[in-house]
């Protein structure tokens, strides 16, 4: 049997035990962890991969081991005498167990899926600013209401005048959604940022993604301000329907519950969503994100800014003008096209220097110290100059080496060979989206 059908055959197994655990079937249920721990053990020792999978599955394993213990204790105890009637035993959910161990075993498990969850807060925040986001000011105003003021000044937002609990931040593929949530972890100082993903909070282990959702939630309200930014929220929130799984419809349900936050404030906590496909969110959801601004892709302004944002420091040619016509020449590209293009545009300095047969000395700034110049650099060159020095790039020490500056032509080499990724389809049900439910970032 292969790796896949083992492991299949041991989640099959214990779902099993787990149904016949909750309606109280201890004997049934003994048996089945046994049997799929069997499995899971030959999984471990002879087929699982290595890292975080085998570690998962380690984990897991353990946790069944345990529970089979837990009933086999009872069915113990329950078979001696003075056994009380009634419903009482070591209940799966968490519920009242006879030995008084149910307690220990929900914070224990409570505990570890916070540890889980713990490693999704963003401790480093990216340095990345609002300067940095070329365009898209009214995403950035929304994201200042919603993150930055409410922390800054609380004062102004009392009575009626309550921050944005949800922002939805839709639109095509490569616009700085992610860009965005980014910029908001560096400038929200005083905000715990929790950046999730759908495949953090959902498990094939039954009944752990409601858990995890929950758990999430109440994480954030430990260390409001706090900011959940959830990446591919589609996934985790799509339309509900019959064909869907009753665990789909757990999940959603209880984000939910705790996006409306029944039972629970949700002041101070901000949950922020992307997406590239919004219209197949579930309507309820929809609703939850209060704010929903399509991110476009970005107008001529914005994409010659761009270009100069990813060619940063690199020594280059362009004027202007040249990052003009960059910017009139890439319309219908997105912004993580253009970073695509910059990038292989730099790397046509590196391809001069492996095909190089001649190199020249140049002055240049020092590696060491910027601020002093050094004389005897070595940069390529054509044959015919009368400084050319027949050479390759292997007989160039590494500490002499300087490439040419990137050229106009360098970079429009690069658009030329590169597509733009967003097709036109889409931009039709995103505007469309818009029109109905949104606004324009």
């Amino acid at each position: 049997m292969s790796e896949a059908n083992t492991l299949q055959k041991a989640i099959e197994i214990v779902t099993k035990a787990t149904e016949e655990d909750y309606a109280q079937h201890y004997e049934e249920a003994l048996r089945l962890y046994l049997h799929a721990v069997e499995y899971f053990l030959h999984v471990i020792k002879y087929e699982a991969p290595g890292g975080k999978a085998k570690d998962s599955i380690r984990v897991k394993c353990q946790q069944y081991m345990d529970r089979a213990e837990q009933l086999k204790g009872y069915l113990k105890r329950r078979a001696g005498p003075g056994r009380a009637a009634g419903r009482e035993g070591p209940q799966a959910d968490g519920g009242s167990h006879s030995d008084g161990h149910s307690d220990n075993e929900e914070n224990s498990e409570k505990k570890k899926l916070l540890q889980q969850l713990a490693d999704v807060i963003l401790v480093e925040k990216p340095d990345v600013r609002w300067a940095d986001v070329a365009g898209l000011e009214s995403a950035k105003e929304a994201l200042k209401e919603a993150a930055i003021l409410p922390v800054k000044f609380p004062h102004l937002f009392t009575g009626k005048r309550t921050p944005w609990r949800g922002i939805l931040l839709f639109g095509p593929s490569g616009t700085g959604k992610s860009y965005l949530a980014k910029a908001v972890a560096t400038e929200a100082n005083n905000s715990t940022f929790f950046s999730v993903s759908s495949s953090d909070l959902v498990s094939k282990w039954l009944g752990e993604s409601e858990k995890l959702v929950k758990n999430l939630f109440a994480l954030a309200r430990q260390h409001k301000p706090s900011i959940i930014f959830i990446d591919e929220v589609d996934s985790l929130c799509g339309s509900r329907s019959e064909r869907e799984s009753e665990s789909a419809r757990r999940i959603k349900t209880e984000f939910l519950v705790q996006m409306q936050g029944v039972g629970n404030s949700n002041d101070g906590i901000l949950v922020l969503g992307a997406t590239n496909i919004p219209w197949v969110l579930d309507s309820a959801i929809r609703r939850r994100f209060e704010k929903r601004i399509y991110i476009a892709l970005p107008e001529e302004l914005a994409r010659i800014q761009m270009f100069k944002l990813n060619m940063g420091s690199t020594a280059h040619t362009l004027t202007h003008p040249d990052f003009q016509e960059l910017g009139r020449k890439s319309a219908g590209y997105s912004g993580a096209d253009i970073t695509i293009i910059v990038r292989e545009a730099l790397m046509e300095p590196v391809r001069k220097v492996q095909t190089a047969t001649h190199f020249k000395q140049v002055s240049g700034p020092s590696r060491t110290n910027p601020h002093d110049t050094v004389h005897d650099l070595l940069t390529p060159c054509s044959p015919g100059d009368p400084n050319a020095m027949e050479m390759t790039w292997m007989e160039v020490p590494s500490d002499k080496l300087i490439e040419p500056p990137v050229k106009m032509s360098d970079m429009l080499s690069s658009l030329s060979t590169t597509r733009p990724t967003v097709n036109e389809e889409d931009l039709k049900k995103l505007k469309k989206f818009t029109k109905e439910f949104g606004q324009e970032g």
